[in-house]
């Protein structure tokens, strides 16, 4: 063995110990062209030529992998609570007035700063509301009936 092939093997084995401790994929892709460097290190090829191909297969690695090793990472993403309010109905507990900054509405065991999306601004404490999207900390509420409406076509906010 000569040094070259040290060289490489310690890449692979760097680049495979990197990824075993970082909780995110950031060094899987040297690892085939670490192997295939040392092939060709061990083929008694030239360390441009090594370099050339740890550089090439590594490349490949990242373009034709990454994108599904992501897909299939991604794919039990968990709602956030924020993500798990909007579209749920809930009720309001503090009289929501857009001009006084108050109002709170209380939805799925929570209660949030809320704002009214009606012309007006202003929704009465026991109302049922309907959270339409949040900004900030505060949720965007529109009554159900007037959500209902609008849903049909016949209101507009």
């Amino acid at each position: 063995m000569n040094v070259m092939d040290f060289v490489w093997l310690g890449v692979t084995i760097l680049a495979a110990v990197v990824e075993a401790i970082v909780p995110s994929l950031v060094s899987v892709w040297f690892v085939p062209g670490g192997i295939a460097a040392l092939i060709i290190s061990m083929l008694g090829g030239p360390a441009w030529f090594q370099i050339l191909i740890f550089l090439g297969v590594s490349m490949l690695a990242l373009t034709f992998t990454r994108p599904l090793a992501k897909r299939l990472l991604n794919r039990r993403r968990e709602r956030t609570n924020a993500d798990r309010v909007v579209g749920a109905t809930g009720i309001v507990i503090q009289d929501i007035d857009n001009v006084m900054a108050a109002g709170r509405v209380a939805v799925m065991g929570g209660s949030w700063a809320a704002r009214s999306l009606l012309p007006d601004g202003k929704i009465e404490a026991g109302t049922k509301v309907r959270i339409e999207r949040i900004e900030g900390v505060k949720l965007m509420v529109l009554p159900v009936e007037a959500a209902n409406q609008e849903e049909k076509g016949e209101m507009t906010v």
